[in-house]
Formats: C-alpha cells, structure tokens, sequence
C-alpha cells in the first residue's frame, strides 16, 4: 500500500501571499496620516517658498509672483543681520545655561530609584501644565525691581539699587533658560541612566577621581542626551517669538519677532516669507551637520 505525500508547494504561498496583502494592508493604513501631513505642513512649506519670490506692491499691496531674488537679497541689510547675531547669541546663552544647569539635575535623577524617579521626573514635567504665556509673564515679577530675587539681593547687600533686568536682553536669556530646562533635564536623564553603576565602581577601583571619571566615563556617554537637548532648546530658542516680546517690552527682538512683524504689520508677506525660508533652511543645514556629529561620536562609543 503506497502513500501519496500531498505537494507543500502551494500550501507554501499561502502565508506568503497573506504576508504580501498584510504588507500592502499596512501601507494603506498609512495614507489618511500622509495626506494630513502634505496637506498642513508640505502644502504651506510650498506656498512659503514661492510667496518668498514673489514682490508686494507698495502703494496697492497686491502681491506679484516675478519669481526674484531681492526679498533675499534685503538679508544682507546690517539690522537683519544684528538681529540674526543677536537671536544665535540669546539661543546660545540659554543653551548653555540649560546643559550647566540641567546636567546635575540629570545626573542626580539617574542614580536614585526608580519610584524616586517617577517622582523628580513629575517635578520637571509639571510647569509644562501651566499656560506658557502666564508661565512667561509670571518672570516680569520674578526678575521686577520689587520681586523676590531683587528683595533677596537687597537684604544679601549684594545691590542697593534696582535690579535692573526689566526687559532686558538679560531677561529673555534667563525666561528662555527655565522655560526649556525640561527639554535638557529629560534627554539627558535618557542617556545618562543606561550609564551602569557598575561602570562607574570600576573607575574608582581603577584610582580614577570622581572629576576624571566624569569627564573619562560619564560625559562621553552621555553625548546622545547632549546633542538631543542641545537641539530641543537650541532650534526653538533661535527663533523664539513670545519670550521676547513679553521679557522684551519689544525693545530687544529676536529673528522670530522681525518675521512676525513682516506678516501682521507691514504686511510684506514675500520678504517674511524669505526670512522664514532662509531660517529654515538655516536650520535645516545646522541639524544634518550636528546629526553627523552625533552618529560618529556613537560609532567612537
């Protein structure tokens, strides 16, 4: 009596077929997210770009498409170009203030245990549940010539006069510091608590001082939080727009307040346009670079 073996071949196609359709499924699923996304961030970024070559007529205010380069050309005025330097050196300074500050915090937070964690990382979240604009007008108070630090310093004897921070450049670096403190303190939390504490007992072992295994052991590790903090602070502090128009008192702007006003007051929008167009692309070209910066420093790791 003989026995057929059925043949495999066929039933063989099926899961892949299936794998095939499933595939296609999912990508289909895909679409209403990626019209959604042409539709309110390509299609504007289109318009943006073709509004920065077009002109405005300044006695009707009809916007003309010549397809010209002198929105652009305008960029090289000295006062656009003050106001770049000055937003690059406001952004920096709270860049920096944010890491100096925020790394201990980081540190501290990745060595406790982690209900206390929960805890501390409620802490950094919790100004994110206040309003931004109040949080932001809150600091004209804080930072006042009658507030507490001014009171503090006074009763200190470190002053005798009026603090003299009420919209200042100085104010705008200090309200743009606390408000994207969190979005440093967490990245580097991130990276900083895959650093194994077994690691760091065996820097000691080896005679290493606590300064040389943070700059030998912990720093390098911690170089993908640095760069993602740097970058979450750093991009939106560039072209930050409420910060200081309130800190301010409109007296110092930065790049994002002269585009602003290019769209709701002068009503040029082919030159704010061009502004916005050159920042980003700025941007852009600033990112690529930093992310092959962090992509080789992690191969070194």
């Amino acid at each position: 009596m003989s026995v057929t073996t059925p043949r495999l071949s066929g039933l063989r196609s099926v899961p892949a077929r299936r794998k095939a359709g499933g595939g296609a499924s999912r990508h289909l699923l895909a679409v209403p997210a990626l019209g959604w996304w042409a539709l309110l961030f390509i299609a504007p970024l289109i318009l943006l770009i073709i509004y920065s070559f077009g002109q405005l007529d300044i006695i009707t205010f009809q916007f003309k498409l010549d397809w010209t380069l002198e929105n652009y050309s305008r960029l090289g005025n000295s006062l656009y170009l003050s106001t770049i330097g000055r937003s690059l050196l406001l952004a920096l300074s709270a860049t920096v203030g944010c890491l100096v500050l925020g790394f201990p915090v980081a540190y501290f937070m990745s060595r406790q245990a982690p209900g206390f964690q929960r805890i501390l990382i409620l802490s950094i979240l919790l100004p994110f549940w206040a309003s931004f604009v109040i949080r932001t007008y809150a600091w004209i108070d804080v930072l006042g010539d009658h507030g507490p630090i001014a009171d503090l310093l006074r009763s200190a004897g470190l002053i005798h006069g009026n603090l003299g921070l009420d919209y200042t450049p100085a104010a705008i670096a200090i309200g743009m510091t606390a408000t994207y403190m969190p979005l440093m303190i967490l990245p580097l939390f991130v990276a900083l608590e895959r650093v194994p504490d077994s690691l760091l007992q065996a820097a000691s072992d080896l005679g290493a001082s606590n300064a040389r295994t943070m700059r030998r052991v912990v720093l390098p590790l911690a170089k993908p939080g640095i760069y993602a903090g740097c970058l979450l602070v750093g991009i939106p502090a560039t072209g930050e727009y409420v910060i200081p128009a309130i800190l301010g008192g409109g007296k110092t702007l930065m790049f994002g307040n002269v585009i602003g006003e290019q769209f709701q007051n002068t009503g040029d929008y082919p030159f704010g346009a061009a502004l916005a167009t050159s920042f980003m692309a700025a941007l852009t070209v600033f990112l690529v670079f930093v992310r092959r910066r962090q992509v080789a420093s992690e191969v070194q790791i």
